[in-house]
């Protein structure tokens, strides 16, 4: 296999405007064949432009996309054929049964009956519903849901999948269901890209990830390399009525870096030994010590406030 052929999807000097608004600026990645690609970002951030843009959906202002071998948005038709995609929101067709949602959605892909009456026993399985093949859309729990819409994406057996905030809404138990069919996929050789705002659920499944900010890549690497680049491997949450008060007097001068947040102090640290001594004679406030996690790093990279 070719350099070119183990790239599914290479973006290079992406660029988009809507008016005076550029929402995605001069962004560059590439993913390779079998691997887990997390995009992440606030709200706003560019995320969603950029996937549609990837899918031919929206036409750049500049830049080159090679998707799964073809140019988009040029030839951006034939490659959406080679593509999965799980969107935010579920649109599965009410009307149809679970079965015949996925037969219709083989047959835009022109998948042969044969292959179709092939897969979806298998699809079925895969999404935990093989005993559900005959109910209706609206009879379904969302995260039934949410299964049947990644099994969908399954049916022309694409080369990339594409999953926008998969498990946004689910319970624990859904996401877990979620994450391990996500699992066996990418031992299956699959490759994913992944957009969430669950850090464990990056942080758990993609081989790497980038995080973006107005437009903007600010850090690429592996999970637990970006954490060691850019966040002290110790924390403690210290929260309480007078977690504030103890911040300005004890807190600041014992860590590294001290950030406030509502009635939590948030301390980093490379040795967290002071700031335990110190709390264990501490009996107005509360607190956790923790090993640093990619929320961390988003939170640091991309701040506390509120983005809507």
């Amino acid at each position: 296999m070719s350099a070119a052929d183990a790239v599914v999807l290479s973006v290079v000097g992406l660029r988009k405007s809507y008016g005076n608004n550029e929402v995605v600026r001069g962004l560059d990645f590439a993913i390779g064949r079998g691997e887990c690609f997390g995009l992440l970002g606030p709200n706003g951030a560019g995320k969603t432009t950029t996937l549609r843009c990837c899918l031919g959906l929206t036409d750049p202002n500049a830049g080159t996309i090679t998707l799964v071998g073809q140019p988009v948005p040029k030839s951006a038709r034939e490659a959406r054929i080679r593509v999965g995609v799980v969107p935010q929101m579920d649109n599965l067709d009410p009307d149809f049964t679970v079965v015949e949602n996925l037969r219709i959605y083989g047959r835009y892909f022109r998948v042969p009956n044969a292959l179709l009456d092939e897969r979806i026993p298998r699809l079925l399985e895969f999404a935990g519903l093989s005993t559900k093949g005959t109910s209706s859309i609206r009879t379904l729990s969302g995260g039934m849901k949410r299964r049947l819409t990644l099994a969908r994406a399954l049916i022309n057996d694409p080369e990339l999948l594409i999953l926008d905030e998969p498990t946004t809404g689910l319970d624990p138990q859904a996401r877990h269901l979620i994450w391990d069919g996500l699992r066996q996929l990418l031992s299956q050789g699959k490759t994913i890209l992944l957009t969430t705002h669950f850090m464990d659920e990056a942080e758990r499944l993609c081989s790497r990830l980038a995080v973006i900010d107005h437009g903007r890549m600010i850090a690429c690497d592996t999970p637990r390399a970006l954490i060691a680049a850019h966040v002290e491997p110790e924390v403690i949450e210290v929260y309480g009525d007078e977690a504030r008060a103890w911040a300005d007097a004890r807190g600041r001068q014992l860590s590294e870096r001290l950030e406030l947040a509502g009635e939590t102090a948030f301390c980093y640290a490379r040795d967290a030994a002071p700031l335990l001594a110190d709390l264990a004679n501490q009996h107005s406030v509360r607190y956790l010590h923790r090993p640093a996690n990619l929320e961390d790093l988003f939170i640091k990279l991309t701040g506390r406030e509120l983005r809507d």
